[in-house]
């Protein structure tokens, strides 16, 4: 089984299929006042050693009034 098979995979089922590795979680976001709508997907994964960074961001982002 490699890394590859998470990217898009919604986040918690990516840290599911983790759980016996420590996990980096990174969230991506505009610039400004946004809530992220959506799923919150993998959009990366990178081994780094002994851990697993994440890299995710939602599906859609809404300014804030």
């Amino acid at each position: 089984m490699t890394l590859d098979h998470l990217v898009l995979m919604p986040e918690v089922d990516a840290r599911r299929a983790l759980a016996s590795q420590a996990v980096v979680l990174r969230v991506l976001a505009p610039v400004g006042h946004y809530a992220g709508r959506g799923t919150l997907r993998v959009l990366r994964v990178r081994p780094h050693d002994e851990v697993v960074e994440l890299v995710c961001g939602y599906e859609a982002y809404e300014p804030f009034a």
